[in-house]
């Protein structure tokens, strides 16, 4: 919870945050760490859903990009992934389109 703690002081903003449904994520403790941030809204994926997850597509781009590759051991293939995530990070419009493909928004429901 101090990664979003202190992501939240340097953004100064609400976060909206998508989770799955890993045990630490849904144990009492965290939900009572949740409660007590307003600043934090947190979407929780069903049990499996890909489609719903857009680190999903992160991923799939990053396979595809790196398809037809031939590497010369394990470092230079962590160096290429390191290179192509880096140049993701630059690309808000392929980030959003990540999040796009999911269907979900990043706004919480005004309910």
């Amino acid at each position: 919870m101090s990664l979003l703690d202190a992501a939240h002081q340097q953004l100064r903003g609400p976060i909206v945050l998508v989770w799955d449904n890993l045990n630490t994520h849904i144990s009492a403790a965290m939900r009572q760490m949740i409660a007590a941030r307003d600043w934090l809204h947190v979407i929780r994926l069903p049990a499996y859903a890909p489609d719903l997850n857009p680190t999903e597509q992160v991923w799939s781009h990053l396979k595809r990009s790196i398809g037809n590759l031939a590497v010369r051991g394990v470092d230079h293939l962590l160096a290429i992934i390191r290179n192509r995530l880096k140049r993701i990070q630059y690309r808000p419009d392929l980030l959003d389109s990540f999040l796009t493909h999911t269907g979900l928004t990043l706004k919480p429901n005004s309910t």
